[in-house]
């Protein structure tokens, strides 16, 4: 009975819960993938700098 029961409290409040619509979803993960290339190219040019300067001090050491 128990199982039962939940089942029907999670059927109803999942008939709550606000869906987005198919727009909404699209224009989401538009911003998302946007997102993720931009932080991608910053983190591989930061990354390539960083290289640069440790050889350069290498350098310097040799």
């Amino acid at each position: 009975m128990k199982a039962q029961t939940f089942i029907q409290e999670c059927k109803a409040e999942l008939e709550k819960v606000q869906w987005p619509t198919r727009e909404e979803v699209i224009n989401s993960t538009i911003v998302v993938l946007i997102t993720v290339v931009i932080f991608s190219v910053f983190l591989s040019l930061a990354d390539q700098f960083f290289i640069n300067l440790l050889k350069w001090f290498w350098r310097l050491g040799a």
